[in-house]
């Protein structure tokens, strides 16, 4: 009988630009991923985190200070992620897997192969990009990542728009696009969950971040380098299967099922152990995200609460100021030209006064009516996270349906604004579909 029956066969060699290439991408990628915070929701864990993210914000100001001179001052990250920080927090993670790939080149420089590493990092990887996946896929599903465009963005000119609003606008405009968006993220997510459908997983995840980076290359979304790591890391895994893939799709030939995402677990416990994480991912990334979506699509789907004002356009029929009324051809850039209610809470103004948040040429704001009173508090809301300020009070008057009077202090000055509701109508709101066309509209 052969003695080396029953002997396992000895794992290939790796050749020397493989392992220093996967030691560099696997020091690299564990820290992009940083897959310890996907366990934040077990007791405990968060504690840990702060000092780990302290601990990374010392490193990046101080690689900044000294290396990398992205800016003088970093800006964290914030509705953008591609702040100077962001970039600076790159630059640290790359310096530190070169320098960690070249220790480990020295002190490992006998090793043949990373085989169980690789298997750990292509599960690492792969559970990155099905998180993001089923992440921004499900929010789509119930069309809560882009809304529909407000009365104020609807009369905000073309041309004042930046072009990552643009493109916001764009998908938000069609209920159809957005959960069809939804449906192929939220797919790609769902297959790279399960080992045998891993593969085609990736190749739909591929397609669907590469247009997402396209799209935030083309219209200057914040959101390029998070984009560009989701798309980078599903190559990578396709690349580590380019043989078997090039074979099965080029060449034609006979291709046998992939290994490498099967289970290298022999204990009982291991396994066990393994589909208790399994079943915490799917709690976490799959099962929370669709019922909070759920939950935020019936709020968001409500009825609103009947408010003092007709949402619309109105048109300022007066502007008095300390009893002094300026008239609309007026040169003072102050002035209110018109006024939009978009909802029961919030609104914009056609005004440069910086009292408001300017965006797109408009001054907008938010409002919280006392209706027993017939008062208001109005504050600015900007896109900055906890950045809200206080503007005034105001008290006002509905006379009919189609007037709305305001009286307030502003800076000090009494201000009284008339207001006349106009039967603005936006072509857009329709969300026009026609099979037959007969010219191009």
């Amino acid at each position: 009988m052969d003695s080396t029956a029953n002997t396992p066969a000895e794992a290939e060699p790796w050749a020397l630009w493989q392992k220093i290439l996967f030691r560099f991408f696997f020091v690299y990628l564990l820290l992009q991923v940083a897959p310890w915070r996907w366990f934040r929701a077990i007791p405990g864990v968060p504690f840990v985190l702060r000092w780990y993210y302290t601990a990374v914000d010392w490193a990046v100001h101080a690689g900044n200070a000294r290396f990398f001179h992205v800016r003088e001052v970093l800006v964290p990250v914030n509705g953008s992620g591609d702040t100077s920080y962001a970039f600076a927090e790159i630059w640290l993670y790359v310096s530190i897997a070169v320098i960690a790939c070249l220790l480990w080149s020295v002190l490992d420089r006998k090793r043949r192969e990373y085989d169980r590493l690789l298997y750990w990092l292509r599960l690492t990887v792969r559970y990155y990009v099905a998180t993001a996946a089923l992440s921004y896929g499900i929010i789509k599903l119930f069309a809560l990542q882009m809304a529909f465009p407000t009365i104020s963005q609807l009369a905000t000119p073309l041309g004042d728009l930046l072009p990552m609003r643009f493109s916001w606008l764009f998908v938000g405009y069609s209920l159809p696009y957005q959960i069809f968006s939804g449906v192929m993220e939220t797919t790609a997510g769902l297959l790279l969950l399960y080992k045998r459908t891993v593969t085609a997983g990736l190749f739909a995840a591929t397609g669907a971040f590469m247009n997402v980076v396209m799209i935030n290359l083309s219209y200057d979304v914040p959101v390029k380098l998070y984009a560009s790591h989701l798309l980078f890391s599903c190559l990578f895994l396709l690349a580590l299967d380019s043989k078997r893939l090039v074979n099965l799709l080029v060449l034609n030939r006979a291709t046998p099922p992939t290994a490498a995402y099967d289970q290298i677990f022999a204990e009982p416990w291991q396994r066990w152990g393994s589909v208790a994480v399994k079943v915490f991912f799917v709690w976490q990334f799959l099962y929370l995200p669709l019922t909070s979506g759920w939950a935020r699509y019936q709020a968001a789907n409500a009825p609103a609460k009947p408010g003092p004002f007709k949402p619309g356009v109105y048109d300022v029929r007066s502007y008095v100021v300390n009893k002094t009324a300026l008239p609309a051809t007026s040169a003072d850039t102050i002035r209110w030209k018109d006024l939009i209610f978009d909802n029961n809470g919030a609104g914009s103004v056609n005004t440069s006064d910086q009292v408001f948040w300017q965006r797109y040429r408009r001054g907008y704001f938010r409002y919280k009516p006392d209706t027993v009173a017939h008062t208001a508090v109005l504050w600015k809301t900007s896109a900055k996270p906890g950045d809200s300020t206080a503007v005034f009070n105001l008290r006002y008057e509905v006379p009919d349906t189609s007037t709305v009077r305001l009286h307030m202090v502003i800076r000090g000055d009494s201000v009284h604004v008339e207001l006349v509701r106009v039967a603005r109508h936006f072509q857009l709101e329709e969300r026009q579909f026609h099979w037959l066309s007969e010219y191009n509209r």
